[in-house]
């Protein structure tokens, strides 16, 4: 088999052919990011609201929840925060039980995909570990206030699940806006808005 053949093509409203299994920085786009993460929802759709919550939503409330936490950040380490979950705009959001069922596998093709994202915006491939963890307590944070505030869950079952919140929420800005599940136009034009806004602050981005 030739490996043109053998290659996990996805073909993206922009034109683009992506390999999920060996992806190139060049065959990314922003448009095709925001597209597909406005589109997918958090917690499989379970959630309340009128429309679903989605990733790109998440994204943000995610980057928002890192920036009340870590006032100095960097635009570059905000960036990595928004685009955290980026390659779910190919492989959609698979629930933590089901990812774990999976394997290492998943998570190999995940980085390979978030690594090419991040090439792709001038950013490093891989992220700091201390970031890493930042952005993930970030992470968790969001998890616990979508589980109570829409999916749900008690209050001690999401501490269980996700640990207790460090900061409230009425110290985000804005927060009782960024919880409300976002028709799927609007989540999609704010993420790349909020690209957009971090990246003119980033030198030669």
């Amino acid at each position: 088999m030739s490996r043109q053949s053998s290659r996990a093509w996805q073909r993206m409203l922009s034109g683009r052919r992506l390999d999920i299994l060996d992806p190139s920085p060049v065959d990314v786009e922003l448009s095709d990011i925001a597209h597909g993460l406005a589109r997918v929802a958090r917690w499989n759709g379970q959630t309340l609201g009128d429309y679903p919550f989605s990733v790109a939503q998440h994204s943000v409330l995610v980057l928002e929840l890192f920036r009340a936490a870590n006032r100095q950040a960097e635009p570059a380490t905000q960036l990595q925060a928004l685009l955290h979950d980026a390659p779910e705009y190919v492989m959609g959001d698979i629930i933590s039980p089901f990812k774990a069922a999976m394997g290492g596998n998943y998570k190999n093709v995940e980085n390979r995909l978030l690594s090419a994202i991040y090439l792709r915006f001038s950013l490093p491939a891989t992220m700091a570990p201390a970031l890493g963890k930042l952005i993930k307590k970030a992470d968790r944070e969001a998890a616990f206030f979508e589980a109570t505030h829409l999916a749900g869950f008690d209050p001690g079952e999401a501490r269980k699940l996700f640990g207790a919140p460090s900061q409230p929420a009425f110290d985000v800005d804005a927060f009782d806006r960024l919880i409300r599940p976002w028709p799927t136009q609007r989540a999609h034009d704010r993420f790349i808005e909020t690209f957009e806004a971090i990246s003119a602050l980033i030198p030669d981005a």
